[in-house]
């Protein structure tokens, strides 16, 4: 046995006889080739998963965003607010949209990334002076893209405007000694009483005078032979307002995207917001009237472009009988916070001024338009606006009624920069009267000029 395993000899193994043969060393480099090309693939996928997408007109042969997911949440909308107005007229300024913008590019459009401390790094940087958002953006592709969207949301709601309020050398300690007396109205408030304010909850009302306390308490109808004197002042800040007018409960139902079979099997495509039949329906932005009249879909609704032309509201399922402010008609020219109609539940029905909706409430949509054939179709873009509603909930718009005319009114008028701007731009042609049942022509958009800042003061709502 021992004369056996002596003469038993074991081939020492020669680990690079496989790879001595020429075709399996080449084997092993196309298969390593194929490994580097799709990791490369996989990773530049990942870099360009962006929430937006680019096109080229082929008729205009120029890019245009073809489509755009904005899902920045009511945390990020509310910080970029802050930022905005604590460093306005400062020597270094930061700007909402930009803010958003950039981080909307790193995330790749994805806010489920968002973090507080990203947009606070970012801040810090810019008010360091070492930075500015070109620097920073310089190696971003999509930068410009983003914020050419963001801006498509977000560029008509915070700026310069003027707003009436209740004359405060008319009021004792804050408040109005008459009945008409408002709570909670829009009066001039010193920025270091804004400051030390709470404020941006999805709850918060817009800001009082200093010693008076907010509350949903529905409000008196003010006479006119005992309201209060009103002055206008200068503010800067949010000028948007919500969709339903302050005092008038509703409630938010998030179902953007949810399926539809009424008529044809589709998507919802805008944001509802559940109240009481009557309840003032108010313009977010300014702008003029492109749509009124009644739809099988959305019943009777009211359909207002941005004076820049690239955005779209629409306020559908409008009440029975009595839609709309009766001084409206396609064409006519609106203001934020104007009361344009009042909630109701028509719709889903070919004959005019019917009740098919279950539940009365406000349907509040957002479409945004960078190219012409974007208007109908199937290249059309709403936003879903959940969170902008939210954030807009802190400045709503106050009415009153005529009991005369059964008709609602703001009671703080405003004067919006922009309202001016568009007008300056018609003719007596443009001004018109229109067929309330047709959609008007887009009208030249407005130049951009420069507003004064003396006596502006910056308002948290």
């Amino acid at each position: 046995m021992k004369a056996f395993f002596r003469n038993l000899k074991f081939k020492k193994p020669n680990r690079l006889q496989w790879l001595r043969k020429k075709g399996n060393i080449i084997i092993c480099l196309e298969i390593l080739t194929i490994l580097i090309l799709c990791i490369t693939f996989l990773w530049n996928k990942k870099l360009d998963n962006q929430s937006i997408e680019v096109a080229v007109n082929p008729t205009t042969d120029k890019k245009y965003i073809k489509w755009v997911e904005f899902n920045a949440t009511y945390d990020a909308l509310d910080k970029a607010y802050h930022y905005d107005i604590d460093t306005h007229n400062k020597e270094v300024e930061l700007h909402f949209v930009e803010l958003l913008s950039y981080l909307g590019t790193k995330y790749g459009g994805d806010f489920k990334k968002y973090k507080a401390k990203d947009m606070d790094q970012l801040a810090s940087k810019l008010l360091s002076g070492k930075e500015t958002i070109e620097s920073l953006t310089k190696d971003m592709k999509y930068y410009s893209y983003y914020y050419e969207a963001y801006d498509a949301v977000l560029g008509g709601l915070i700026g310069e405007y003027e707003i009436e309020v209740y004359d405060p050398s008319k009021q004792n300690n804050g408040t109005t000694s008459s009945k008409a007396s408002v709570t909670g109205s829009p009066t001039s408030t010193p920025l270091s009483t804004l400051k030390s304010t709470p404020s941006g909850s999805p709850t918060s009302t817009p800001l009082s005078s200093p010693t008076s306390t907010p509350t949903d308490t529905p409000m008196e109808t003010p006479s006119p032979t005992v309201a209060p004197t009103k002055v206008w002042e200068k503010r800067y800040g949010l000028k948007g307002f919500s969709p339903i007018a302050k005092n008038y409960y509703y409630y938010d139902y998030d179902d953007f995207g949810a399926s539809r079979s009424y008529g044809y099997k589709r998507v919802h495509l805008g944001h509802d917001m559940m109240g009481q039949v009557g309840s003032p329906i108010i313009a977010v932005e300014s702008g003029y009237i492109e749509a009124l009249g009644w739809n099988q879909y959305g019943g009777w609704r009211i359909g207002i472009r941005s004076f820049d032309g690239k955005r779209y509201y629409y306020y559908a399922h409008m009440r029975k009988n009595f839609p709309y402010n009766k001084e409206l008609k396609v064409g006519s020219i609106v203001s934020a916070g104007d009361v344009i109609g009042y909630l109701g539940r028509t719709g889903y029905s070919t004959t005019e001024n019917t009740n098919n909706i279950t539940t009365s409430h406000l349907h509040f949509g957002l479409q945004l338009i960078f190219d012409e054939s974007q208007k109908e179709g199937n290249n059309e873009i709403w936003v879903d606006t959940y969170a902008l509603t939210k954030f807009l909930y802190r400045n709503r718009s106050e009415t009153y009624k005529d009991l005369e005319t059964k008709e609602y009114h703001r009671i703080f008028s405003m004067k919006d920069p922009s309202v001016e701007q568009y007008k300056n731009t018609l003719n007596k042609h443009d001004l018109k009267e229109s067929d309330p049942y047709e959609n008007s022509e887009e009208k030249d958009m407005p130049k951009e000029k420069d507003i004064a800042n003396d006596g502006v003061i910056k308002e948290y709502n």
